[in-house]
């Protein structure tokens, strides 16, 4: 069987020197890369061929990892990479990792694919719980890594449910606590909303400030054992080694500043630290396999290079790097003003057009009631003229009759008989055909009053029908669709073509624009730290609201250790900060 795994390998080997080239898949946090490489190439080239294809220039805190066996490592620069122990077969994989973290994200990660790079590993080592994340922390880095996916919150686009296949929040800390995936969402999206107006970029380095205070962020943990044989962990960052009990990764035993340390050397499995004091015992560990022993130099090195390269004036690449992303913030900030304004004059140039629409409607109505007025007022004065004319006809009819009454009287006078019952009955007709006719006189008197009146309704309604015609009429002549000066600029944004002038588009980065800048730099950082008062404020509102629904009996250690260091007032910075002890405590508790 060996002799086949030989043949195969020397059949590879042969097939590889035929070729001269071998494949090679590089596994980013968000992408996969293929490269054809040659046979010669040292783990520089290759390094150096994907940080081109991603435009990054902050190279050193980078490299490619690999797997070997039960433990990981790193591709050497300085070795053929089919030197490595890697796999045999094609394509053989690599995975494009930050090896080293900046002390401070923020002042040390120029590049925004930097940025984006760590961004990403660090979301997933919270995710996937390599960095303990406390809940309310766990909920704030949740609404940052929301408004970097989506933008600002909207109500009418981001409705509930929208992060329901998203994930957020360390499994850990959802069975913590008994709350449904829609609690959780509220929560977080009451944050999410506060974020408004802040950039993809922005929101990423917003994340990566709040995790690098987490006590296990940016720290590589080790098994080792002491010279009694006590297992303990080494713990090796940024700023030095620590060694922690195996029950506790939050808060170390005893911090090594890297300024402290003199020398770093092992020889087999045995692993030193010589402290710069003289008087403090040398710190002996050993670690389970040589390869191990490799790994934790080679992070050593690297961390301790970075940790003096902070310490010294910035190199030319890096000023010229820092200039461009000054320049490139300044460029993106006036972009956004510009976008902003154009948004704002936007908003206003719709509310105008409603506006006008609304008028519109509004004069639709009046004229509308105005037609319907006019007509109302047709119909009456043809009605009153009807009656006016009727009521005209009765008072002719009854004056007529009234003038037959009064003959009638004359005649009867004229015929009276001489006799005195006739003369009675003559003398009492008389008087009825009087009476009567006074009737009809007062009837016709009241017809007549009538039809006056109904002459003067008709006379009122025919100058009502006017000035509804007068006014429909200056309804109708109005344009509505006539804007002032200021809608007319304001609606000339929606416009199918809008030019924009070139000159507008042109920066001119003077010293008076970078003395600006910094000024408003300065007052970024005071409200930041305004606004960091006020964030811990909101984290131990959202801690007290969630803790009557914690399960204790689920909490982890990890938990239980984070609760009591904040009882206490620790922190992550004052941890690291403690001063090296005397070697009595080396000689009874370390060794």
């Amino acid at each position: 069987m060996a002799s086949a795994i030989a043949s195969r390998m020397s059949l590879s080997s042969l097939k590889r020197k035929q070729s001269k080239t071998f494949g090679v898949r590089i596994v980013t946090m968000d992408a996969e890369m293929e490269f054809s490489c040659e046979v010669k190439w040292k783990g520089k080239d290759l390094f150096d061929l994907v940080c081109r294809t991603l435009g990054l220039r902050e190279t050193w805190f980078f490299g490619l990892q690999y797997h070997v066996k039960d433990t990981i490592a790193w591709l050497k620069m300085d070795k053929k990479v089919l030197d490595h122990d890697v796999s045999k077969e094609e394509p053989i994989t690599f995975s494009f990792l930050a090896k080293f973290y900046p002390e401070n994200a923020e002042e040390e990660l120029v590049q925004e694919i930097t940025q984006h790079l760590f961004f990403l590993q660090v979301k997933k080592q919270i995710l996937d719980e390599d960095i303990f994340c406390p809940p309310e922390a766990s909920v704030l880095l949740a609404s940052y890594a929301v408004q970097a996916k989506y933008g600002d919150y909207d109500p009418n686009v981001h409705k509930p449910g929208f992060l329901a296949q998203e994930e957020l929040l360390p499994k850990r800390v959802i069975n913590l606590y008994q709350m449904t995936p829609e609690m959780w969402e509220e929560r977080i999206t009451a944050w999410y909303a506060e974020h408004r107006g802040r950039p993809r970029d922005e929101a990423e380095m917003e994340y990566l400030r709040i995790a690098q205070d987490l006590e296990m962020y940016g720290v590589n943990y080790f098994s080792i054992r002491n010279k009694k044989g006590t297992d303990l962990l080494l713990g090796v960052d940024a700023l030095g080694l620590h060694i922690y009990d195996p029950e506790n990764k939050l808060t170390p035993k005893i911090s090594f500043p890297w300024n402290e340390i003199r020398n770093i050397s092992y020889s087999d499995k045995e692993f030193a630290i010589k402290p710069l004091d003289k008087n403090i015992v040398v710190f002996k560990f050993n670690s389970s396999k040589l390869r191990v022993n490799k790994l934790i130099l080679q992070l050593c090195i690297g961390n301790h290079d970075l940790f003096m390269r902070r310490r010294r004036v910035d190199s030319l690449e890096v000023q010229q790097m820092k200039t461009q992303a000054r320049e490139e913030k300044a460029r993106k900030q006036m972009e956004r003003q510009r976008l902003a304004r154009e948004k704002q004059l936007r908003e206003e140039a719709e509310q105008a057009r409603d506006e006008l629409e609304r008028r519109l409607l509004q004069l639709q109505e009046e004229a509308q009631m105005a037609n319907e007025a006019l007509l109302r007022s047709e119909e009456t004065a043809d009605l009153l003229a009807e009656k006016a004319q009727i009521a005209e006809e009765e008072a002719k009819l009854l004056a007529q009759k009234a003038a037959e009454a009064e003959q009638e009287m004359q005649r009867i006078k004229v015929t009276a008989i001489r006799s005195e019952e006739e003369k009675r009955l003559m003398e009492q007709k008389v008087l009825e055909a009087e009476m009567l006719a006074l009737k009809m006189a007062e009837e016709s008197e009241r017809r007549a009053k009538e039809a006056e009146q109904l002459k003067q309704d008709l006379q009122e309604a025919r100058e009502s029908e006017r000035r509804a015609k007068h006014k429909l009429l200056e309804i109708t002549s109005r344009s509505p669709y006539t804007p002032t000066n200021s809608t007319t600029n304001a609606m000339a944004l929606d416009a199918p073509s809008f030019n924009f002038n070139p000159e507008n588009l042109s920066f001119d980065f003077k010293d008076t624009d970078m003395k600006r800048l910094s000024m408003e730099i300065e007052k970024e950082k005071v409200e930041y730290i305004e606004k960091s008062k006020h964030l811990q404020e909101q984290l131990n509102e959202l801690k007290t609201e969630i803790e009557s629904l914690k399960l204790k009996e689920r909490e982890t250690p990890l938990d239980i250790l984070h609760s009591e260091s904040s009882e206490r007032g620790g922190s992550k910075q004052s941890t690291i900060k403690k001063p090296l002890k005397t070697g009595l405590y080396y000689r009874y508790h370390l060794s």
